[in-house]
């Protein structure tokens, strides 16, 4: 089943997508909102699913084109939004980039921040940010859960998986430093996110969701080249159950919490063909491609991104269908 939140309203209108994507149907008799769908899911997810087979067959007459730029992100705030780096080889040459070696820790106990969640922007709405501030973005898979409580074990977790979407995880790299010298965490470095136009079912991926993990290239593309295609299932340190537990850990989750795997990395053995062109499966982010500059070549070459930047996320099945709708970002100046 797919689910996307058009545009009005501080939550947005709830629609079913069609599975191609072409064509959407609003739901007001069954929930307003995606997360009121979440609050009650028992009892909207049948009615909901009912729809989508209705969609899917034309048995619902004429309907509405689909188009992602009428778009909010599925849930246009969120009461959590917690974000895991489960890609070790991420966090690797990160710390490999500046000489530091991986604790131990890192294999057993998930890396995870809690980012603001009162408000997204739309997957074809654009990032406002200062060029100075290191503007970057971060390719990741997500899942939204139902309904948690404290201490619940990764197969809870697991169960409680209600949607599944992609998102750019926006960072301003050069606050960064700064604000995590102060020993509090990320906050004016982590502004907002923007997550894919549709929500998907795990159901609706077929076999390419298996352990609680997205088994399927991410596609990334910075201004119309192909920039990275690492598969979303492979050195995933923490499967979905583990990272939810581990934000469960110590306080109840509410319906509608977005856990997030950070961005996504493969292990690529030669430094100097991890990227497409030269065979390797690229990069999630720029970070990444500029700590592997600096291994190889002893500092970055990459600038961060720049005002009229576009950067697009999207994942394709395998008969090459967009799953969820590309996130499409586009860098634009702050007002004066």
């Amino acid at each position: 089943m797919k689910l996307a939140s058009l545009k009005g309203g501080r939550d947005g209108r709830l629609v079913v997508v069609s599975r191609d994507m072409t064509r959407c149907h609003p739901v007001p008799a069954i929930a307003a909102t995606l997360q009121a769908a979440l609050d009650d899911w028992q009892t909207c997810e049948p009615q909901l699913r009912q729809t989508y087979d209705a969609l899917n067959r034309g048995a619902l007459g004429p309907c509405d084109p689909f188009d992602p730029a009428l778009c909010s992100s599925p849930l246009p705030r969120a009461y959590q939004w917690a974000d895991g780096s489960a890609y070790l080889n991420h966090v690797e040459l990160v710390r490999k980039a500046r000489g530091a070696e991986l604790p131990e820790s890192f294999q057993s106990d998930p890396l995870m921040y809690q980012g603001g969640s009162d408000g997204f922007i739309g997957p074809r709405d654009p990032v406002r940010a200062n060029e100075s501030w290191g503007i970057d973005f971060e390719a990741e898979v997500t899942v939204v859960v139902g309904d948690l409580p404290m201490g619940a074990s990764p197969q809870q977790c697991v169960d409680a998986i209600r949607l599944v979407m992609l998102v750019n995880d926006v960072s301003l790299r050069n606050l960064i430093p700064a604000e995590l010298a102060k020993g509090f965490g990320f906050f004016q470095s982590k502004p907002a996110s923007a997550f894919s136009p549709v929500a998907v079912t795990p159901d609706e991926l077929g076999d390419a969701w298996r352990d609680a993990k997205v088994h399927l290239p991410l596609m990334v593309q910075l201004n119309g080249a192909a920039f990275g295609r690492p598969n979303a299932g492979m050195d995933m340190t923490f499967d979905f159950g583990r990272l939810t537990a581990h934000a469960a850990k110590t306080r109840a989750l509410a319906a509608g919490t977005i856990i997030g795997a950070g961005t996504v990395s493969n292990k690529q053995g030669d430094l100097w063909g991890s990227s497409i062109a030269n065979g390797g499966v690229g990069y999630c982010c720029l970070a990444e491609l500029r700590m592997y500059e600096t291994i190889e070549q002893g500092k970055p070459v990459t600038p961060f991104m720049k005002n009229g930047d576009v950067v697009r996320i999207e994942m394709f099945d395998e008969a090459g269908n967009s799953i969820f709708g590309a996130v499409e970002n586009k860098i634009e100046a702050l007002a004066d």
